[in-house]
């Protein structure tokens, strides 16, 4: 058994890709999707389905490892406002090591900060880390490790 993507649904697949592409170096994994007919339908349980969309293969990962997926429905439901404390999909992190210069770069590229970054000692060493949020508002935790030696 092994991981393989982790979805997110998007208002405008093509918009949020190019954010994840140019603040965190995400590859696209070819060909873009464009799918759609009953097989999708009975599988989604989405009537009518039909979607677009691409595979982002994730910094740290090599050729096989695992994605992150932005589809676009043509017929998208809204959904409630994301909430760090929101039941469901929460956020998704990356290991980052300039979390400020990642911060800028998600401004630059229509993100925005969430929460302060923080500082919190364990045995091992200090986690730093910060709640941002992408262009369409999905939670993302930077984080870095400080290491004990």
């Amino acid at each position: 058994m092994k991981f393989v993507h982790t979805n997110l649904i998007a208002k405008n697949w093509r918009l949020l890709s190019e954010f994840y592409i140019k603040v965190f170096e995400c590859k696209p994994v070819p060909p873009e999707r464009n799918l759609k007919g009953v097989w999708l339908e009975n599988g989604t349980g989405v009537k009518n389905a039909a979607l677009q969309g691409i595979h982002l293969l994730l910094p740290g990962f090599d050729k096989d490892g695992p994605t992150l997926e932005i589809f676009q429905y043509q017929e998208n439901e809204d959904k409630p406002y994301p909430m760090a404390n929101r039941e469901g999909f929460g956020h998704i992190a990356f290991s980052v090591d300039n979390i400020e210069m990642i911060i800028e770069k998600m401004i630059l590229n229509g993100g925005s900060k969430l929460g302060k970054i923080v500082k919190k000692d364990y045995a091992k060493g200090s986690l730093v880390f910060t709640y941002a949020k992408d262009p369409e508002g999905n939670i993302i935790e930077l984080q870095t490790w400080e290491l004990k030696t």
